[in-house]
């Protein structure tokens, strides 16, 4: 005869906790951000598909890199208004989860490497397991040194970047702000700086895609969705 109580169900003790609520909520207002400035951020590049390093830039002008992509002028408009409002959805909700990550211990206890992590052939070995296309999730459930790292560049690193290039593209916030030219060597250096961290972001979900379908992606689907994991994944 099963009793139920507290930390069963059913008579079963229920599935762990893998992420909490404010987690779930933050990661998927983020994912759908980032797509979302992804698919308005090609549609204002392909006004300009050239790089340039310094103040100016014209498609007729020299170019630090020219993109293998078609010119069109038609999209620019709606891709702006849209790229604008998701940046600041993207921003806000970065800087909801930083702070609470930081309140809450998340950032410490989740996302820093352990000791035993970042000992050379510890690292070593996860690399290898990569370049083998083998999953990156260990048994006992904590993110790889791999994994922890490149969270830490996304959400300390790149995110940041891409906050500070995209305002120095602004001519309201620049006007106020004229140091940013200085920071980033002129307008067109900001907006290759944006465009190569933008790249680098898309390189990570790619990655981050790849580890979920690697590594079970109905238990991890169901514990980003629903907060806990089955009992048939627990065993």
């Amino acid at each position: 005869m099963s009793t139920s109580g507290p930390g069963t169900t059913m008579g079963r003790e229920a599935a762990p906790i893998r992420h909490p609520a404010w987690v779930r909520a933050t990661h998927w207002v983020h994912a759908a951000a980032f797509l979302t400035l992804a698919v308005s951020g090609t549609a204002i590049l392909l006004a300009l598909p050239r790089l340039f390093w310094g103040e100016t830039g014209a498609n007729d002008a020299p170019a630090f890199l020219v993109l293998p992509l078609p010119v069109n002028l038609e999209q620019t408009g709606w891709g702006r208004n849209l790229h604008f409002l998701a940046g600041w959805v993207f921003v806000l909700n970065g800087g909801l989860y930083l702070g609470w990550s930081l309140a809450a211990g998340h950032l410490r206890r989740r996302l820093l490497p352990d000791a035993d992590q970042i000992r050379p052939r510890h690292l070593v070995g996860e690399i290898r397991g990569h370049f083998r296309l083998r999953g990156g999730a260990p048994a006992e459930g904590r993110y790889n040194a791999l994994q922890k790292l490149a969270y830490l560049a996304v959400i300390l690193v790149l995110s940041p970047l891409m906050l500070a290039t995209g305002l120095t593209m602004s001519p309201g916030v620049t006007a106020a702000f004229p140091e940013l030219f200085t920071l980033f060597g002129g307008r067109q250096s900001a907006r290759t700086l944006h465009f190569l961290s933008a790249a680098l972001l898309v390189l990570f979900l790619l990655v981050h895609v790849w580890q979920v379908l690697a590594n079970g992606p109905a238990a991890l689907m169901r514990g980003m969705i629903a907060g806990r994991r089955a009992p048939e994944d627990l065993r």
